[in-house]
């Protein structure tokens, strides 16, 4: 039977077929359930209303969080989850699991409802809307029990609005409610013997039946023992401490390596986290270093590791930062101009050979000696199941670092010396250990002190310029020659950098002295210094 339609017809009827075929198309390029999830109009003369309308819509993510400044994703890892900074294409993705992005058009006369993908632009608006996300602020990912002052102890999953953590992986062994004196000593045994092979520099030891040098389990332990464990006491308790000293683990320089320094970071993070850091090394250069450790921040990683920084100086305004102020001051990647605050409870770890702190970062960092007393400290034999034995007794550690802080919590200790900024920790970490009969590790910063070549700089420029001119006021257009030379041993500077140098130390201590600035009662002239005895 032929057919009598017209021509006409047939196009107006073909034509129909394509639109319907494209309505089709685009239905099918829809994620499944599009058509139930609610409508976000894309008004092309008013995209900051569609911008807005996201906002609302992306605010009931659980994955979305606003980090510092900045808007991040929370993403899962083979360790558990990390943060990634959000991006057009994240949000664009985000978006369509959420919302159905709609345009309206006008066809054959009639207003129709058609679906489309979030324009990129509309993503860059969203992005640019700050403090008017919506989503909860993240201030960290926490793997470990969540701690309070009055030595109570829980367990968060997912999203903690409290503590403003991610939650994941907390498993909380079994701690007595009061422990007594007894079960604390109990619990500091059980924390050690796992670490007996270990060759802290000061340890007394014994010989083992298997013939290698051990901690001897009868004596207290050393300062570097003792540092050590403190370090793993911290680490549990970094994600509940506003602020906490970081930790080296050294060895000397030519006969270092395979003294176990990594290990020993492993373990403390198995032990608090029960999961493995990512390290990253110092590639020497500050600012290299700076945006290592931004990106760190950034991620909420619960551990910065620093791995294999041998024979440096470590010099970090960042990370001297991340140790004493919460939240702390970063410039983001790409954003130099832009200074943002983010909150940090990372814990601290560095490792290698012949490292040393300067500056500010000599108060801020405790340190364990390792030393084999060998030459090839690599060829010892060691346990192999070193690192499953943590794992399968991670419990068992796990609760004995929580019994020497809660017994600390339920009673009071006699504090150690003094640390500023890390009150808290010190009342929380040290001075359960110092009452259970550990020295103080704190004694230890004078030598740090002391090491730090540049504050050795500054003690030898006091002492010659002391012996050179007493007391009385200097120019710095006077000063020997020696002075030059001290201020730049590489005899790269000028008189110039000279009276930079000597500007810089204007009410630096060091040595016994103390510099004074004299100001010149004309503008036009320099000013004078003078050294004057603080002792």
């Amino acid at each position: 039977m032929s057919s009598n339609k017209s021509p006409r017809a047939k196009r107006n009827r073909s034509s129909k077929s394509n639109d319907q075929h494209k309505a089709g198309a685009s239905t099918s390029a829809a994620p499944r359930g599009a058509e139930e999830l609610p409508s976000l109009l894309i008004d092309q003369s008013n995209l900051p209303a569609a911008a807005g309308g996201l906002a609302e819509r992306l605010a009931s993510s659980s994955k979305l969080f606003q980090r510092g400044a900045g808007l991040v994703k929370l993403i899962e890892t083979a360790d558990g989850f990390s943060t990634l900074d959000l991006n057009v294409h994240d949000v664009v993705n985000h978006a369509h699991q959420v919302c159905r992005p709609v345009v309206k058009k006008i066809v054959r006369g009639e207003v129709v409802v058609e679906a489309v993908t979030l324009p990129d632009r509309v993503a860059r608006l969203y992005l640019n809307r700050h403090d008017a996300w919506g989503v909860p602020h993240l201030d960290g990912i926490c793997r470990a029990p969540i701690l309070a002052n009055d030595g109570s102890i829980r367990v968060a999953r997912g999203y903690d609005t409290d503590t403003r953590f991610w939650c994941t992986g907390i498993e909380l062994p079994s701690v007595p409610e009061r422990p007594s004196r007894k079960q604390a000593e109990a619990a500091l045994r059980t924390l050690r013997k796992p670490f007996a092979s270990f060759p802290f520099a000061d340890a007394q030891t014994i010989v083992s039946p298997s013939g290698l040098p051990v901690v001897d389990p009868s004596q207290q332990p050393g300062i570097d023992e003792t540092t050590y464990l403190l370090a793993v006491l911290t680490a549990v308790c970094r994600p509940s401490l506003p602020l906490a000293p970081g930790f080296i683990v050294r060895s000397p320089q030519y006969s270092g390596a395979g003294t176990g320094k990594g290990l020993l970071v492993r373990a403390a993070s198995q032990i608090a986290y029960n999961f493995s850091p990512k390290a990253f090394t110092s590639s020497g250069e500050r600012a290299e270093l700076e945006k290592r450790l931004t990106a760190a921040l950034v991620a909420a990683d619960p551990v910065i590791f620093l791995d294999n920084v041998n024979a440096e100086v470590v010099r970090s305004n960042l990370l001297a930062q991340i140790a004493t102020e919460n939240p702390c001051a970063i410039r983001r990647f790409r954003e130099n101009t832009k200074v943002v605050s983010i909150t940090s409870s990372a814990f601290l770890a560095m490792t290698g050979n012949a490292t040393t702190v300067s500056e500010d970062l000599a108060r801020r960092f405790l340190i364990v000696e390792l030393d084999a007393g060998c030459e090839d400290p690599e060829q010892r034999p060691f346990d192999e199941d070193f690192r499953s034995t943590i794992k399968q007794k991670r419990n068992e550690l796990l609760a004995a670092a929580l019994t020497i802080w809660r017994w600390g919590r339920r009673n009071q200790s006699k504090p150690g010396l003094a640390l500023g900024s890390f009150e808290q920790w010190a009342t929380w970490c040290r001075d359960p250990l110092l009452a259970l009969g550990c020295p103080d590790p704190v004694r230890r910063i004078s030598e740090i002190k002391r090491d730090d070549p540049l504050r050795a700089q500054v003690v030898e420029f006091f002492t010659t310029w002391h012996e050179l001119y007493g007391e009385r006021p200097m120019k710095v257009k006077e000063l020997d020659i020696r002075l030059c030379r001290l201020a730049d041993p590489q005899e790269r500077g000028s008189r110039q950098s000279l009276a930079s140098f000597v500007a810089r130390l204007e009410g630096t201590r060091a040595g016994g002295f103390v510099m004074l600035r004299i100001k010149s009662p004309s503008r036009w002239s320099p000013s004078s210094y003078a050294l004057k005895r603080t002792e």
